[in-house]
C-alpha cells in the first residue's frame, strides 16, 4: 500500500508555476487567499486502476480566474491528457470548460481518444454471466493456481478504440433551473485481442504446461458470444455513432468540485445514429436508438468548525440510463451518458468511475440504475508556500443494478434467423465443450439482484479546484470481483 501514497506525495512536488503574482489579498470562504489571474503548470500523470493497472504521461490544467471576484469558480479551464497504462489502454484528452467565454452560457468541448487493448468483457445481465476467477488467472508458481481450469489471461478480454468529440452547451431558464443541448459523435473499432502484440517478444509454446504468453489459438468469452449469436455480425466490430442531446438541470451547488452543500439533478434524452460500421462485414446502421437519463446528487453539511469551514458533508448520487426506442449496439450500453464531458471515463457500471470496488463493465445489460453514497470528512488544511491544500477521508458505499435485462433466447433467435430459438441449444451445437451452467446462472431473478461494494477514499485537494484522489473498494460479493479490493488513484470526486 505504502507505494500508491508515494505516487501520491511526489505528484504534489510538481507545484504548478503562475503567469502572474496574486494581486488580491481576500480570503474565501475557507479562509484561503483568492486566486487571481492565469494558474497554470504541468504535472506527471500518474494514477492507478486495478482495472487499467499503472499510468503514467503527463498532465497540464489552465485556469483563469480573472480578478477573482468569482474564486473558487474560474473563467476558463484547459485541460490536457496524454498518458498510458501498463495494461495497455491510453489516454489522450483535450477539454475545454467555461461560463465565460459566451456570456450567460456555460460550454464544454471535448475531444478524447481512448485506445484499449484489452477492454473488460464480462457478458450480459450481471449475475446471470457467471464469472469464474480461475479461467484467466495466471500466476508464475501454478501451485497457486487452479491451472487445469486456467483458459487464458485475456478470457474477459477484447480489443476496443473508443474516438469521443463532443460539445455541450448551458443556458438558464430561471435562476438555478438550466437547459442543455449537445451534439457529439462516438467511434467505436472493436475486434479480438491481439495476442501478438501483448506477448511481444515472448512466444507461446503449445506444449509447455505453465507459460505467461498468450495461447493465440485461445477462445475468449467475446469470440464465444459472436459464436452463440449474442453479438451479432453488424455490432461485432463496432461503429460510428453521432448523437444528439436535449435536457434540464437544477443546480444549487456552492461550487462544482467537492461541493459542501447543494443539489444538483440532470434529466435528459440523446438520440444516437449509427453509421458506417468501423471495419466490419456489415453497416450498423440498425442502432438508431433513444436513451433517458436521469441524476440526482445531494450534499448535506453535518458539521462546521468553530472557523466556519465544512468538515463533514453527506454526499450521494442516484441514477438511471434506459433505452426507450430503437436497439443499442453492446459497445455502447457500458457507457454512462452525461450532458458535460468532465472526466476523461464515463463506463459502467463497474469500476473506479461507477461501482468501486467491482470489475470494469461487470454489469452489462440495455438499462441500469445506481448509487453512491459517501461521507467527505476534511481532515485538515494547510498551506505549502502560496498554494491552499486539504486532506479528507471519504468511508463510501455503491450500489448498481440492472432495469433492462438482455433477452438472450431472443437474441440468438435474431441474430440465427430463427434456427436456434435456445441459448443453451445453440451453445450445444456451436461450442458442444462449454457446459451452459458454467457461464450462466438458470436464476432469471439473479438478473434483478444488486451489487454492491464499499470502501474508503483519501482526498488530497489544491486550491479547491485540483483533487488527487485514491479511492480502496471491496466488493460485497464474490462474483463482482476475483480479488478480495480494487484501488484506484485517480483526479477529482467520483460525484
Amino acid at each position: 500500500m505504502k507505494k500508491y501514497f508515494i505516487l501520491i506525495l511526489c505528484a504534489l512536488f510538481f507545484v504548478p508555476a503562475y503567469a502572474k503574482k496574486e494581486k488580491k489579498q481576500e480570503v474565501d470562504s475557507l479562509g484561503n487567499k483568492i486566486k487571481t489571474g492565469w494558474n497554470f503548470g504541468i504535472l506527471p500523470s500518474i494514477a492507478y486502476d486495478a482495472d487499467y493497472g499503472f499510468q503514467g504521461g503527463i498532465l497540464t490544467n489552465v485556469y483563469y480566474y480573472g480578478d477573482g471576484s468569482q474564486y473558487p469558480e474560474y473563467i476558463h479551464s484547459i485541460y490536457f491528457e496524454g498518458a498510458y497504462t501498463t495494461k495497455h489502454h491510453g489516454i489522450f484528452r483535450l477539454n475545454y470548460d467555461s461560463k465565460y467565454l459566451i456570456p450567460g452560457y456555460r460550454l464544454t468541448l471535448d475531444a478524447t481518444y481512448l485506445p484499449d487493448a484489452m477492454c473488460d468483457f464480462y457478458g450480459f445481465n450481471g449475475y446471470q454471466a457467471k464469472y469464474n476467477y480461475d479461467w484467466h488467472n495466471w500466476n508464475e508458481k501454478p501451485e497457486k493456481m487452479n491451472v487445469d481450469a486456467y483458459k487464458t489471461r485475456v478470457f474477459y478480454k477484447y480489443k476496443r478504440d473508443l474516438i469521443r468529440v463532443a460539445g455541450d452547451i448551458e443556458g438558464t431558464i430561471y435562476k438555478d433551473l438550466k437547459w442543455n443541448a449537445g451534439l457529439g459523435v462516438l467511434g467505436y473499432i472493436i475486434d479480438d485481442c491481439d495476442i501478438k502484440m501483448l506477448n511481444g517478444k515472448n512466444e507461446y509454446d503449445p506444449t509447455a504446461t505453465h507459460q505467461k504468453p498468450l495461447n493465440p489459438n485461445a477462445q475468449l468469452l467475446y469470440d464465444k458470444y459472436k459464436k452463440w449469436g449474442l453479438i451479432g455480425a453488424d455490432e461485432a466490430n463496432g461503429g460510428w455513432h453521432p448523437y444528439l442531446r436535449g435536457g434540464i438541470t437544477y443546480d444549487t451547488r456552492d461550487k462544482r468540485q467537492g461541493p459542501n452543500k447543494g443539489i444538483y439533478t440532470d434529466l435528459f434524452l440523446t438520440y444516437s445514429a449509427a453509421f458506417n460500421a468501423a471495419y466490419g462485414q456489415q453497416a450498423s446502421a440498425g442502432y438508431n436508438h433513444l436513451q433517458f437519463n436521469f441524476t440526482f446528487r445531494h450534499y448535506v453539511p453535518c458539521y462546521k468548525d468553530k472557523n466556519g469551514i465544512d468538515r463533514i458533508t453527506f454526499a450521494y448520487r442516484l441514477g438511471v440510463q434506459n433505452n426507450i426506442a430503437g436497439k443499442s449496439p453492446f459497445y455502447m450500453n457500458n457507457y454512462m451518458n452525461t450532458l458535460f464531458i468532465q472526466r476523461v471515463y464515463y463506463e459502467g457500471l463497474g469500476g473506479g468511475n461507477s461501482v468501486r470496488g467491482m470489475m470494469a463493465n461487470r454489469i452489462l445489460a440495455n438499462g441500469f440504475a445506481f448509487a453512491n453514497v459517501e461521507f467527505r470528512f476534511r481532515v485538515v488544511n494547510f498551506d505549502i508556500g502560496r498554494q491552499h491544500f486539504f486532506v479528507g477521508l471519504n468511508p463510501f458505499f455503491d450500489l448498481g443494478v440492472i432495469t433492462q435485462p438482455y433477452k438472450l433466447d431472443e437474441l440468438v433467435a435474431e441474430n440465427t434467423n430463427g434456427q436456434y430459438k435456445t441459448l443453451k441449444q445453440i451453445m450445444a451445437v456451436k461450442t458442444p465443450t462449454d457446459n451452459y451452467e458454467d457461464y450462466f446462472t438458470t436464476s432469471v431473478n439473479d438478473i434483478y439482484r444488486p451489487h454492491m461494494t464499499a470502501g474508503l477514499g483519501l482526498k488530497i485537494g489544491m486550491n479547491e479546484n485540483f483533487v488527487l484522489s485514491a479511492d480502496w473498494g471491496m466488493p460485497i460479493d464474490s462474483q463482482d470481483n476475483g480479488k478480495w479490493a480494487n484501488f484506484y488513484v485517480k483526479m477529482g470526486y467520483l460525484f
